[in-house]
């Protein structure tokens, strides 16, 4: 049996109790550890359950996943995913590679910054596509998620932004001369976001957004230390955030009466007459 097992959102104690005692009848534990992270490191799951743990890292899920299924036709193998196990298309592939060889599979599903989100104040059926943000280079600057943004806020619902984490990544150079040299762990904050999201608005020009748009920026969802700071884009420019990780949310034009109440609470005092006046002026109660 192949378990996929979600771990929540912050440290070892957020598995639930049907996943835990999965979790100790497996022979075999890898920790999927690219798409997120928890706060905690390794170590302090395996003293949790008892067991050794495995960091699965992407070249081996996406690459080599026959080494995670070996024998699961006989024996219990767990492979743990922060969040919710369906948060990242590469776990679905794994699902698919296992019933290929005739695995079987249970998913054990659990919390994600997918409905975590709910906790900034905005109604979960109010969000539209969800878009994840990548670093900018000085020669790529992707934006094909402006369209999506757009798209969202055309009707008045809210976006969800994801950001980027390199964890195990290879630069252009190590990986161009076949050099297995990992760039330290980086985890894109709320401001790189909204810098690189104004810039493309400058250059697109299309009204999807602009400085005075109205967000959130939602961090360390799930954690003791979990907080939100409401403003303008402009303004949460400024503000520090604190450690990773980091989301963020485009506040869509609909925004109901209970919401904006809500989500006036997590704006500092020096914003909060700039988030009135901008709330009467461009938002829908």
């Amino acid at each position: 049996m192949l378990y996929v097992i979600g771990l929540g959102l912050s440290d070892e104690r957020d598995i639930t109790v049907k996943g835990l005692d999965a979790v100790k009848s497996c022979e075999r534990i890898y920790l999927e550890a690219y798409t997120s992270i928890l706060m905690v490191d390794k170590e302090k799951l395996e003293e949790f359950y008892g067991k050794p743990v495995t960091v699965a890292d992407r070249e081996m899920v996406e690459s080599d996943s026959d080494t995670i299924l070996a024998n699961a036709q006989t024996v219990n193998v767990a492979f743990l995913v922060v969040g919710d196990p369906f948060g990242a298309t590469t776990h679905t592939d794994l699902v698919i590679r296992a019933k290929e060889l005739s695995i079987p599979v249970e998913t054990i599903h659990n919390a994600s910054i997918m409905n975590a989100i709910g906790a900034c104040g905005l109604q979960l059926y109010n969000f539209g596509q969800t878009i994840s943000m990548v670093w900018f280079t000085e020669t790529w600057k992707p934006d094909s998620w402006y369209s999506r943004v757009k798209e969202n806020r055309d009707i008045g619902l809210h976006t969800l932004i994801l950001l980027d984490i390199k964890v195990k990544e290879q630069s252009i150079e190590n990986m161009a001369r076949g050099r297995l040299i990992y760039e330290p762990p980086r985890f894109m904050t709320v401001n790189t976001c909204l810098e690189q999201m104004l810039e493309i608005e400058e250059n697109r020009e299309e009204k999807a957004y602009g400085p005075e748009t109205l967000a959130i920026g939602c961090v360390r969802l799930g954690t003791p230390t979990q907080l939100f700071i409401s403003g303008t884009m402009e303004q949460l420019l400024e503000e520090d955030f604190g450690s990773p990780l980091h989301s963020l949310v485009l506040i869509g034009r609909k925004m109901h009466v209970m919401e904006a109440e809500m989500v006036r609470g997590f704006c500092p005092e020096k914003y909060r007459a700039t988030f009135d006046e901008i709330y009467k002026r461009d938002y829908e109660s």
